[in-house]
């Protein structure tokens, strides 16, 4: 399968400059660049369908050049309804050694160039910049943007010279890379497009030459309809641990997420988010249709996206403690307190002698005491295989389970 079919196949293909997507197959220069802002200390899965498009390049031959945006990371990409908050500068740099390790790990490849942009923006004086980028731009170009659009216009909370010019920013990335590695390609996701052709604009401008954007759709949660990401509060973070900011889901939760998936859905996230080959991903559904009790394609979406983010030891030993966990025929109290250890690196933690309401609180498997006991009065928490039936005290190692697929470790 080539490039241009597996781009259409995964369902990597949106607003683009390039007319035919065969032109991708024989294109004379295989360097593309992909930016990234460090806004969090984690990347979320929103992010790692546009990575899981840059490693389709990477596959068949091109060259990826990973940008992480320490420059712009200081401004903030512009929102359709207000402001960002700035980072300070030591926010920025812990998210940027973050975020760098997470896009190195799924994009793999044996020539990745990560740069970042405060490397050439930290050495360019302002009145040249001016002189250079924004005199290429005129001020209806700008004005015409959608976000901007939504921001200035009746109702709209306004917006600040500084991110205002985000675009230009952005825009001269693409320029210093196509000056200093010849780079003629920009991958993205869809809603950073209109920000990539500033890039093409000023190529064209300033150099007279002709360079391109590919761009693959957000992804939308199948329950919700709403994209995946930070801004829309449903964030499903590639940190399994927390790096200081609570932006991370553990390993549990990222890989009960997969598993829990429709089937209505899970096609299309098999293609986004695994590596399996096409054939792979027919004979999984196929298998799947023909016994939908057995939830196969589930289990191989979870399986399949686990190993891309975490790794092969983690991911078997997520499987296993789901096996362990949702089997029916396992004895809660036949496990040593090593085990539950163990178990202790991928489930909330809570220490013994504290009060079930309080652990439960504790644990996020309640929001509040008063639902804490809401569960426990309704049957839906059980104690080493054994339902609760009253508030009491946890004082030797246990597994809490609350309905079908919540669980802490008490130890």
């Amino acid at each position: 399968m080539k490039l241009s079919e597996e781009l259409i196949y995964r369902g990597f293909t949106a607003e683009t400059t390039i007319k035919n997507p065969e032109e991708l197959d024989n294109r004379e220069s295989k360097k593309f660049y992909f930016g990234a802002d460090p806004s969090a200390d984690s990347l979320t899965i929103g992010n790692l369908a546009a990575l899981m498009m840059c490693a389709c390049f990477v596959r068949h031959g091109y060259q990826p050049y990973l940008l992480v945006g320490g420059a712009t990371g200081q401004i903030g990409d512009p929102k359709e309804n207000g402001e960002r908050d700035l980072k300070t500068l030591d926010e920025v740099n812990h998210n940027k050694k973050c975020i760098k390790e997470q896009i190195e790990k799924i994009v793999s490849a044996k020539d990745v160039v990560m740069v970042d942009n405060l490397d050439w923006f930290s050495k360019i004086n302002y009145l040249d910049f001016l002189r250079e980028v924004g005199k290429a731009f005129s001020m209806t170009q700008l004005l015409d943007r959608q976000f901007v659009q939504k921001r200035i216009g009746e109702g709209g909370s306004g917006i600040s010279y500084a991110e205002f010019s985000y675009t230009l920013i952005q825009g001269y990335d693409f320029l210093h890379l196509y000056r200093e590695y010849g780079i003629k390609l920009q991958l993205c996701g869809a809603d950073q497009y209109g920000n990539c052709t500033s890039g093409i604009h000023l190529i064209k401008r300033l150099e007279d030459a002709t360079a391109d954007v590919w761009s693959t759709p957000l992804v939308i949660d199948p329950v919700t309809g709403r994209k995946f990401g930070k801004s829309e509060g449903n964030a499903i973070w590639l940190a399994a641990n927390d790096n200081g900011s609570g932006n991370y889901t553990s390993l549990f939760d990222f890989y009960q997420f997969w598993l829990n998936q429709p089937d209505t859905a899970v096609e299309y996230l098999l293609k986004i988010y695994t590596l399996y080959e096409p054939e792979e991903i027919e004979e999984i559904l196929k298998k799947h249709f023909e016994a939908p009790e057995q939830r196969l394609a589930q289990k191989a979406l979870a399986h399949g996206v686990t190993l891309v983010v975490h790794g092969a030891k983690e991911t078997e030993a997520i499987e296993n403690l789901t096996n362990m966990l949702f089997d029916k025929t396992t004895d809660f109290t036949s496990f040593s307190e090593d085990e539950i250890s163990e178990f202790a690196h991928y489930l909330p933690v809570a220490k013994r002698g504290e009060q079930l309401v309080d652990i439960l609180v504790e644990t996020g498997l309640a929001d509040s005491k008063k639902k804490a006991r809401e569960f426990i009065a309704g049957g839906a928490i059980s104690i080493n295989g054994v339902k609760a039936t009253e508030e009491t005290e946890i004082s030797q190692v246990a597994i809490i389970k609350k309905g079908k697929n919540k669980f802490a470790v008490v130890k």
